[in-house]
């Protein structure tokens, strides 16, 4: 909300808290404004917070976590911010309404990214009788008309995300606005990738373009004829930004004759970008958004093997979401086997990825044909990927056994992120040791989560916060090597 001279009041909508309980902090705006919530919006927080499965039921545990109940105290209508009282109507005042401040208290880095010292107030206003219910006829939305009723009354500007009530309550004169923090608009359209034309051997950036790190950079020469007609010569060179500066990219070098034989070299620009980035020494948190082919999952296992062949990391987790195209049965507590035959199911990627790289070794060595075919020493192909990565010390982990460890020194590669809560992007992310390289992938059209959508997922936050914080690397592979059939699917549906 943009800062104005007159503090406002604002009314919240169970709706509003229910998206991100940090809006308060930022509605609250260092006491610019205040903040306001009925006993029935309480009332709901209350009910929902015993969803242990729903996003909803999170957010609503962790406002009430956020409150500090020795803070809490009742208070006369006399302390109540002065919007509240100016916009009071006298006729209201047979209602014999109560009133209660709640003392909000974030965690120490939310605080601080806003500012802020102190604990944000939240005041309750509590009406036992509400007007509305002596004539209210519909089955449905007797709760919102009594929020409407108090924002109405005591002239408060309503916030809610809910459009009905928003277009109930602006029909009865009640001031709405909307807020929504986690939703991100166009996510396909989230780029980091720039081309720029140049002239002459050396190519440089206007001082007037600013990069965040680790955006792909791509030059393409230009020339003129003797009619000063211009032409691209064909000549391209590749930079990331870096800290205000460009980081050149080799990359006929880098996959030339210096590259690891035995690893699978990127085939595209984007792929040689995504590889770059996962192992500069640099960066350490990674986000890629691309559909099945565009090489998420396999160059992001190169990438590992190459960081773990090095000495950098100590070896490779993978982990996703046991989430499924809303099939309870194919949950994975519902899978027969012990744990590691459950994950099984859901690894099918990972598990491709190094079938290819073993493919790619066989070609290169002796050595790797005989301790990694299937055709040799009668070893069978699941044999060969288990050897493999035990080998290069790989791991897979259900996303739900991060959130109780912390680890240390590994390349831990986080898929289907878009069927992940950025509150559990959050849980997973605060579980990182020292030494670690995060990357973070999945697909933005594939979304089987029932509480997401492709507005509304950690996947896309995460892209969002990569357009403005140079602490995360992003890229989007748009480039996919696949069947018709699935292309055909894939731009039909």
């Amino acid at each position: 909300m943009a800062k104005s001279l007159k503090q406002n009041c604002y009314l919240l909508d169970t709706s509003v808290i229910l998206d991100d309980p940090t809006h308060i902090l930022r509605l609250y705006d260092k006491g610019q404004n205040a903040v306001l919530i009925t006993n029935i919006v309480l009332a709901e927080l209350n009910n929902k917070k015993d969803d242990m499965r729903g996003e909803a039921g999170f957010r609503a545990r962790e406002f009430f976590r956020y409150c500090d109940n020795e803070q809490g105290r009742t208070v006369e209508f006399s302390e109540l911010p002065k919007c509240v009282q100016a916009g009071f109507k006298a006729n209201a005042a047979k209602n014999k309404d109560k009133y209660y401040r709640l003392s909000v208290n974030f965690e120490h880095s939310i605080l601080q990214e806003s500012q802020l010292e102190e604990d944000v107030p939240v005041y309750i206003i509590y009406r036992e009788l509400y007007h509305i219910e002596q004539h209210f006829s519909h089955s449905r939305g007797l709760n919102d008309a009594k929020i409407a009723e108090i924002a109405q009354e005591y002239s408060l500007v309503l916030l809610t995300n809910d459009i009905s009530f928003k277009i109930a309550s602006e029909v009865q004169g009640v001031e709405t606005q909307s807020i929504r923090n986690s939703r991100v608009d166009r996510p396909d359209e989230i780029d980091f990738a720039y081309t720029y034309p140049y002239t002459g051997d050396d190519p440089q950036l206007d001082s007037a373009q600013e990069h965040m790190n680790f955006e792909q950079i791509t030059f393409v020469q230009e020339a003129g004829d003797k009619n000063s007609q211009i032409y691209e010569t064909g000549v391209q060179k590749h930079a990331l930004s870096l800290n205000q500066n460009l980081d050149w990219c080799d990359f006929d070098r880098r996959f030339g004759e210096n590259f690891d034989e035995t690893l699978v070299r990127p085939i595209n620009l984007e792929q040689k970008f995504y590889y770059t980035m996962l192992t500069h020494p640099q960066n350490f948190v990674t986000v890629v958004a691309g559909s099945t082919g565009s090489g998420k999952t396999l160059i992001a296992l190169q990438a590992g093997l190459e960081l773990y062949k090095e000495g950098i990391v100590e070896g490779i987790v993978y982990a996703r979401n046991t989430v499924t195209s809303n099939d309870p049965q194919a949950e994975l507590g519902f899978r027969k086997g012990d744990e590691g035959q459950k994950l099984g199911y859901f690894m099918y990627p990972l598990y491709s990825a190094i079938n290819f790289t073993i493919e790619q070794m066989k070609k290169r060595s002796i050595n790797s044909q005989v301790e990694y075919a299937g055709n040799i020493n009668s070893m069978k192909q699941e044999s060969a990927t288990e050897i493999f990565m035990l080998n290069h010390n790989i791991e897979v982990m259900d996303i739900a056994h991060l959130r109780g460890t912390t680890i240390a020194k590994k390349f831990i590669i986080i898929d289907e992120a878009q069927n992940m809560t950025s509150a559990t992007m959050k849980l997973i992310g605060t579980r990182m040791g020292e030494d670690t390289r995060m990357v973070v992938m999945g697909d933005i059209n594939q979304i089987d989560h029932p509480f997401l959508s492709k507005r509304r997922n950690a996947l896309v936050d995460l892209l969002k916060k990569a357009k403005t914080a140079d602490y995360i690397a992003g890229i989007q592979l748009r480039h996919t090597i696949r069947s018709q059939i699935a292309t055909w699917f894939d731009k039909n549906f």
